[in-house]
């Protein structure tokens, strides 16, 4: 007699299972959004305030994970897109227009531009030489805000930025402003979310994995590869503009090394490769870095953070669940990789991309 087997994913994991564990996370992710929406009715406008900076930081971070977690592609530079699409929906808001989505899709298309402009070299090098050019672009993009005065405002940065309109109005309440930032926030999100759950995020994690097997199937890396950074600095210019959105001014500082290195700092902390744990680990950033009173000393108890991290949760603070924003095999069986790579290391821990 002949055992029929369950039918599975592609994980390895019982198909049943699967749905059940993503109608799980549907209703989590729902209550999640009720909660946020809600939030400004009963904090104060202070903690309203640092929650609009938790999402903004958020979607940044989510970006970067695209690259880091899904593609394994560490870079140093992304605040440098961040920043970009910053400084261009200041740009537009104040010499163009501030009703929205204007300043929102110049921002977008601004990152995406850049990201298009610098990705093509760059994702053609591996390990320490691309950490170095993204490194090295990052800072050359604050060093042009820095210099050319008459577009950004140079060392002083572009102030002045209006507040953005709706529908005509201004939204100066700090209440209106943080749900214009959550509703494109969310939009962001799952935008990634869906790059990462398409076939296309499937290459993805097979070039993270598997590099030489996935040009030996076929596939043209990197091609892949620059896709991917094309999209990840259009998003990170989108998180710019909601930052310009809520705090009114951009500085230099936005597109450099330590901007990148907090976001990346985030990514670590939640989890590469998974999207909500990125959400976590910019709210660990920012609430540390921004909302608590340590004298000054946020980034030393973020140091501490990340070296506890890194050797307490390996897989980030994603890890923790069965099934943390990633593949993962059934218990004492192992993570598959895209038609037959092998399961990876966090990428800063391989050596290359």
């Amino acid at each position: 007699m002949t055992a029929v087997r369950a039918p599975t994913a592609p994980g390895g994991v019982p198909a049943p299972v699967t749905r059940v564990a993503r109608g799980r996370a549907g209703i989590v992710a729902v209550a999640v959004l009720v909660v946020l929406a809600a939030a400004p009715l009963f904090l104060a406008p202070f903690a309203t305030t640092t929650l609009t900076r938790i999402l903004v930081f958020a979607l940044f971070a989510v970006s970067l994970d695209l690259l880091v977690g899904v593609t394994g592609l560490p870079s140093l530079g992304h605040a440098g897109y961040f920043g970009a699409g910053a400084y261009a929906a200041g740009w537009v808001s104040i010499n163009v227009t501030a009703e929205a989505p204007v300043p929102l899709l110049a921002g977008l298309a601004v990152g995406a531009v850049a990201a298009a402009a610098t990705g093509w070299v760059t994702v053609r090098s591996q390990g320490v030489f691309f950490l170095m050019l993204t490194l090295a672009i990052g800072e050359t993009l604050q060093q042009v805000a820095d210099s050319w005065e008459s577009v950004t405002g140079g060392a002083n940065g572009l102030t002045g930025v209006p507040a953005v309109r709706l529908a005509g109005a201004p939204l100066a309440n700090i209440g209106f402003l943080y749900w214009y930032v959550l509703v494109f926030g969310v939009v962001g999100f799952a935008a990634v979310a869906l790059v990462a759950r398409s076939p296309f995020g499937a290459a993805l994690r097979g070039i993270r994995d598997n590099e030489p097997r996935m040009r030996a199937l076929g596939y043209s890396t990197s091609l892949y590869k620059y896709a991917v950074f094309v999209v990840a600095g259009g998003v990170a210019g989108l998180a710019g503009s909601l930052l310009v959105a809520q705090q009114r001014l951009v500085s230099p500082a936005d597109l450099g090394f330590t901007t990148a290195s907090f976001a990346l700092l985030a990514v670590i902390i939640g989890g590469a490769g998974s999207l909500w744990g990125a959400c976590l680990g910019a709210a660990l950033v920012i609430v540390i870095r921004d909302a608590l009173d340590l004298g000054g000393n946020g980034t030393l108890v973020l140091g501490i953070v990340f070296v506890l991290v890194v050797y307490l949760l390996p897989r980030g603070v994603a890890g923790l669940l069965p099934r943390g924003g990633r593949a993962s095999a059934p218990r004492g069986g192992r993570a598959s990789a895209p038609r037959g790579g092998r399961a990876s290391a966090p990428p800063w821990r391989k050596g290359s991309t």
